[in-house]
């Protein structure tokens, strides 16, 4: 692992989770949380974000999936925000647009050191599989939240909602790994007139 490396563990009456994250990764992933289609969104994050990523969730499922994936967004937000430090040489902002057939999705990210989400996506339905949609937002309002991050999720089209919902995740993938990208230009340097973010 690099020295861009964090493990959080979160331990309630509700979840049990550990992530670990490495910032300077390869994609390499391990995630299990119960519910299979968030796996394969956590999935996109580290292979699109080149993150090494591992990720043990255990939750309340019995009463739905909401604990769960707020609080691997949680935990992951602070494994992120332990990694990055300072923050010293990063890139800082980061943007992509990411397509899947029809749908197309616009992230912007900012690591400011102020949470904000805005978000604006409209599912084609309620549920993709097991997945309540609604809980998309719940993860990135989490890992915001923790992450010490701007955040700005736009669905610009689309008419399916696993290829809306993917694209959220491959889209926000690929903004984060620019942000969070060195840049040799600034080896030492914190992103900001303030001198601290």
């Amino acid at each position: 692992m690099s020295q861009r490396s964090a493990q959080i563990v979160r331990d309630t009456k509700e979840t049990k989770i550990r992530v670990t994250v490495d910032l300077d990764g390869t994609g390499t992933c391990k995630v299990s949380t119960g519910i299979g289609f968030f796996d394969h969104m956590l999935e996109q994050i580290a292979r699109h974000g080149a993150l090494d990523l591992t990720i043990e969730a255990s939750g309340d499922l019995h009463i739905d999936g909401h604990h769960t994936v707020e609080d691997v967004g949680i935990t992951l937000g602070q494994a992120v925000a332990a990694a990055v430090g300072d923050k010293q040489g990063i890139r800082r902002f980061g943007h992509a647009f990411v397509p899947l057939d029809e749908a197309l999705t616009r992230v912007v990210v900012d690591f400011s050191g102020r949470p904000g989400l805005s978000w604006n996506v409209d599912f084609a339905r309620s549920t993709i599989g097991e997945f309540d949609v609604e809980l998309a937002r719940e993860f990135f309002q989490g890992f915001v939240n923790h992450a010490q991050m701007t955040l700005h999720i736009d669905n610009l089209r689309g008419a399916n909602a696993h290829h809306q919902c993917e694209t959220v995740f491959k889209a926000f993938a690929r903004a984060l790994r620019d942000a969070l990208e060195l840049d040799p230009r600034a080896a030492g340097i914190i992103p900001s007139t303030k001198g601290a973010l």
